[in-house]
């Protein structure tokens, strides 16, 4: 039987398509055979950095190579989220993604990135959205806050983490929803805004879950943007409770640059979502006021879709879209 040239041609091109995918599925399997470097888009000190330092534990005793942090500083994040397209695509570079910073910041102006640019394989937690007052505060309840904002709009002053951050989209849900006006002023950063709610330049903040675990002994929230109730103030009702459909907060995940093969991507969201399994560190996170989530690689599509949406609203709130 006579073979022809084109169908020897066509076996060899098969072959060498298995060969090369079976290649890629061992060098997954393999990852990592080195150090990884987490790249933090924010400054030390900040819910990125921490977790990434607890992260480093877990991910060495299942890989046995080390998850090294780094820092890239710089507009709110928009300074690392530029450059991670062009970063190696190998796996061994991974870096921070927040929402709902990566999808508002790119509406607002030209950051030098747009959302689609990150490659997002794992969101791990969110700092839940929530109002904090100090302990002398005269607001005992939201209920209290509501209706001062009622009575003198615009009087009641909130702290917040910045424009087009997690804290001012619940600010501008929360106004629509319980239809009030108040006052948002942004600082940069939390730790800021913090201070200027211990400070007594406004009268309450939005923040989060793990700032009120971090000062409970000054601050008490009045209500928390989560599902239930968080296991450290068990106290505290929900903004569902009270009436307000309000979910959300800073949600922090992982992503890699663009042309990262998908071996490695689904290695990199199994070996995370792995950490996020572990008793040890879910009460970890738990202590510091965090909420896990998992959402993996296969999950990530509908997810981001419907954070766009959610976001999109908001947006047009904010004037930033039409």
């Amino acid at each position: 039987m006579r073979v022809s040239r084109s169908s020897i041609g066509l076996a060899a091109g098969i072959g060498m398509a298995i060969v090369t995918s079976l290649s890629m599925v061992a060098s997954a399997n393999e990852f990592p055979s080195n150090n990884v470097r987490y790249v933090i888009p924010f400054g030390p000190g900040g819910e990125s950095d921490i977790s990434a330092r607890l992260q480093q534990k877990y991910f060495e005793e299942i890989t046995g190579e080390q998850l090294v942090v780094q820092y890239m500083p710089g507009g709110g994040g928009a300074v690392g989220w530029s450059q991670l397209k062009d970063m190696t695509a190998d796996g061994y570079t991974i870096m921070g993604s927040n929402l709902p910073h990566i999808i508002l910041k790119p509406m607002g102006k030209d950051v030098g990135f747009q959302a689609e640019d990150l490659n997002n394989f794992f969101y791990f937690h969110y700092s839940p959205d929530a109002i904090l007052v100090r302990n002398d505060s005269p607001y005992e309840t939201l209920d209290d806050l509501i209706q001062a904002a009622k009575q003198a709009p615009g009087v009641v002053t909130l702290s917040g983490s910045g424009t087009y951050s997690a804290n001012d989209v619940a600010n501008t849900r929360f106004q629509q929803l319980a239809d009030v006006t108040t006052t948002y002023i942004p600082f940069k950063g939390t730790g800021a805004a913090v201070t200027a709610l211990l400070g007594g330049q406004v009268q309450a903040e939005w923040g989060y879950t793990t700032v009120a675990a971090n000062h409970q002994d000054k601050l008490r929230m009045l209500a928390v943007a989560a599902e239930e109730r968080h296991p450290m103030f068990p106290d505290v009702p929900t903004f569902k409770e009270l009436g307000y459909d309000m979910v959300g907060g800073a949600y922090r995940g992982m992503a890699v640059p663009e042309g990262t093969p998908v071996e490695i991507r689904q290695r990199l969201s199994d070996i995370f979502q792995q950490i996020n399994q572990n008793p040890a560190f879910q009460q970890k996170m738990q202590d510091l006021g965090f909420v896990l989530i998992d959402v993996p690689l296969e999950e990530m599509p509908e997810f981001m879709a419907e954070q766009r949406r959610v976001y999109e609203e908001t947006a047009r709130e904010l004037g930033l879209i039409d």
